[in-house]
Order: C-alpha cells, then sequence, then structure tokens
C-alpha cells in the first residue's frame, strides 16, 4: 500500500512538473491567447469524445473477431488458410493506416455503394486492428507448451478439439494484456478518420481551428481528451501484464 501511494505521488509530481513545464514554455511565446474558444465548442468536443470511444470500442470488437480467425488460420495445418491469413496481416500491418483508409473509402466503398464514412472508417480500423491482433492470437497459441498439444492429442481430441477445449482457452487469456495495448493504439489511430469527414474528436479539433483560427486553444484541448481517454487503457494494460508476469492470472 506505501508502495503504491509512492507511486502515485511520484507521479502526480512529475504530472504537475510537466504542466508547470508546458506552462511557461506557451507563456514564452508571443501569442494572443483565448481560452474561452475550446469553453465555447465543448459540445462539439464532446460530441467528438463519443464519436471516438464508439468507433473505436466497435472496431476493437470487430477486430478481435477477424484477429482471432486470422490468427487461428495462421496456425492451422492447412497451407491455403496459413498463406491467406499471412497475405492479410502483411498486407494491413506492411502499409500505412492513412493508405488503407483512402483505399476503402474511395475505392472499396464506392465500387459497394457505402456512403457512411462512418461505417467505413469503423471497418477499416477493424482491419487494421485485426491483422496485429492475428499475430498476437498466433504468438499466444504458438506458446503453450507442446505437451499440452500431445496431451490433448493423446486423450483422442482431434485438431480442432484440442485447439477449442485445450489450447486456445490458455492462449486467450496470454493475449488479453496485448489487445488491451492495442485498443489504446487504436484510440489515437482513429484520429486519423478526419481525412474522411468523420465528426470524431480530431475533426472536431479541426473545425474549431478553421472557426476560429486558435490552433493552439482548438488542439491542445485534443491532446488532453486523448490522454483522458487512453490513460485509464494503458494502466489496465500495465496491470494485467503485471497479473501475467506474477502468474496470478485466473
Amino acid at each position: 500500500m506505501n508502495a503504491l501511494r509512492t507511486r502515485l505521488l511520484v507521479r502526480a509530481l512529475l504530472g504537475a512538473t510537466l504542466v508547470l513545464v508546458l506552462w511557461q514554455m506557451l507563456g514564452g511565446i508571443e501569442y494572443v491567447w483565448n481560452w474561452e474558444v475550446p469553453w465555447r465548442y465543448r459540445s462539439l468536443y464532446l460530441q467528438g469524445m463519443a464519436y471516438t470511444v464508439v468507433v473505436s470500442v466497435t472496431a476493437i470488437c470487430l477486430g478481435l473477431a477477424v484477429g482471432i480467425a486470422a490468427g487461428l488460420a495462421r496456425v492451422w495445418p492447412n497451407v491455403l488458410l496459413q498463406e491467406l491469413a499471412g497475405l492479410y496481416v502483411a498486407c494491413f500491418r506492411g502499409t500505412p493506416l492513412l493508405v488503407q483508409i483512402y483505399i476503402f473509402y474511395f475505392c472499396l466503398a464506392a465500387v459497394l455503394r457505402l456512403q457512411n464514412a462512418l461505417v467505413v472508417g469503423t471497418v477499416c480500423l477493424a482491419c487494421f486492428s485485426g491483422a496485429y491482433i492475428a499475430e498476437m492470437v498466433r504468438a499466444g497459441v504458438e506458446s503453450i507448451d507442446a505437451g499440452q498439444w500431445e496431451a490433448a492429442r493423446s486423450t483422442g481430441m482431434r485438431y480442432s478439439q484440442a485447439m477449442r477445449h485445450v489450447i486456445f482457452p490458455q492462449a486467450f487469456r496470454r493475449i488479453i494484456p496485448p489487445v488491451t495495448g492495442q485498443f489504446v493504439s487504436l484510440i489515437k489511430d482513429s484520429s486519423l478518420l478526419s481525412v474522411i469527414a468523420v465528426r470524431e474528436l480530431t475533426k472536431a479539433a479541426e473545425v474549431v481551428n478553421a472557426t476560429t483560427y486558435k490552433t493552439f486553444e482548438a488542439y491542445l484541448p485534443l491532446a488532453v481528451l486523448y490522454l483522458l481517454l487512453t490513460y485509464p487503457f494503458s494502466l489496465l494494460a500495465q496491470r494485467l501484464e503485471r497479473r501475467m508476469t506474477n502468474g496470478r492470472w485466473r
């Protein structure tokens, strides 16, 4: 308990020091500040924040389903499935997310006659995060001791039964911490959806900046709001990793 209090105290001191340093830096520039701007457009920020949360949660749920399927395909004893999953992972991990968003919105969505940027952007984020989660699933399955496989197969289980009842439940517990970290990254990645006019948090800041020409007042609240969204999940990911490391995961 004392260690926790010490840690919280150190974090509070570091946070206060950081705020003070930023305050001094920003106060030293020749600029007329107007902090009424973000307050005046607070409803726009809150609406953008809600959009960011909805998009991120939906994308990580879809991405988890896609990632599990692709990750299992990567380790399944079928060459075609392995190659298809490998191609998917290589394409989405090896290309910039911004390019993927443009391809989804201006090419795939146009072919499929989808005009809802929010849906298109969410699906793109889900496919992007699914590629990373697929590698987490593959690594999780491959980290299970070979003795678990042998024990399961010795009881007469087929490969699919051993995977479903013995291997995957153990692997899934191991991939929860990195998936939580992926969710944090996804919240920040969702800011790129502003390029296709999804009214998430970054788009809200762009609108405020374009309307008022107060760049600092428009984007500094954006940084704070993203930090408020991501920091709790970063702490959760660290806590889950410690539980896994200490072997206290139940």
